[in-house]
């Protein structure tokens, strides 16, 4: 069987999984912010192919990201592959994966092909509120996924696919559950203190 991309000594990876406006982007900022992580976001990095002018891949992943369904996770993982190799060159070697995997062959298949996770950070929060948050953004955010419809099903794809990955690696006792419906500051504080805890940063 052909090895991972990277070897467990040469890059820290964390996944980063939550629901749809649970405010991953913005606690992974901090931590970028404040421990020199690399932040790594699958939605980005497919939205930036979708834009890319001659990209092979863009009118499939358009397709997909307007039904609310999980892009094939060949193009994903090869997207998540390039970036690593061009931050690894610049010489950092912890990585955020955020929004990935979304589901299980997805973990699986990047573990065998590219890195092996440290463990999975699972930010918690009510669709209540999650629902409250994403409209609160779409107003502002031109994104057109950012809207009642298509953030149910996001809601639905969630539930369906990212929660078997987390019980997953709660199995081998590779996740960290932070809570999400506090301030924004609250939920930092609480977070850096449970990776600190699990990783030495």
């Amino acid at each position: 069987m052909p090895l991972p991309t990277f070897a467990n000594d040469e890059v820290k990876v964390i996944f980063v999984l939550g629901g749809p406006g649970v405010g991953k982007g913005t606690q992974c900022a901090n931590l970028v912010r404040d421990y020199d992580f690399v932040h790594l976001s699958a939605g980005d990095l497919l939205r930036a192919e979708q834009a890319r002018e001659g990209s092979e891949f863009g009118e499939l992943i358009s397709t997909y990201i307007r039904e609310g369904r999980i892009v094939p996770q060949e193009i994903t993982i090869a997207l998540l592959r390039n970036a690593m190799q061009d931050e690894v060159k610049k010489g950092h070697t912890k990585f955020l994966i955020d929004g990935f995997p979304r589901k299980m062959d997805q973990a699986i298949k990047f573990e065998e092909d590219v890195a092996v996770s440290e463990f999975t950070l699972y930010f918690d929060c009510s669709e209540e509120i999650m629902l409250q948050r994403l409209l609160k953004r779409g107003e502002t955010s031109g994104r057109t996924d950012d809207n009642i419809e298509s953030i149910k099903k996001r809601f639905k794809t969630f539930v369906d696919t990212s929660m078997p990955v987390i019980d997953y690696y709660r199995k081998q006792d590779k996740v960290i559950t932070v809570p999400c419906e506090k301030t924004m500051e609250e939920v930092y504080n609480l977070l850096k203190e449970k990776i600190s805890d699990r990783m030495s940063i």
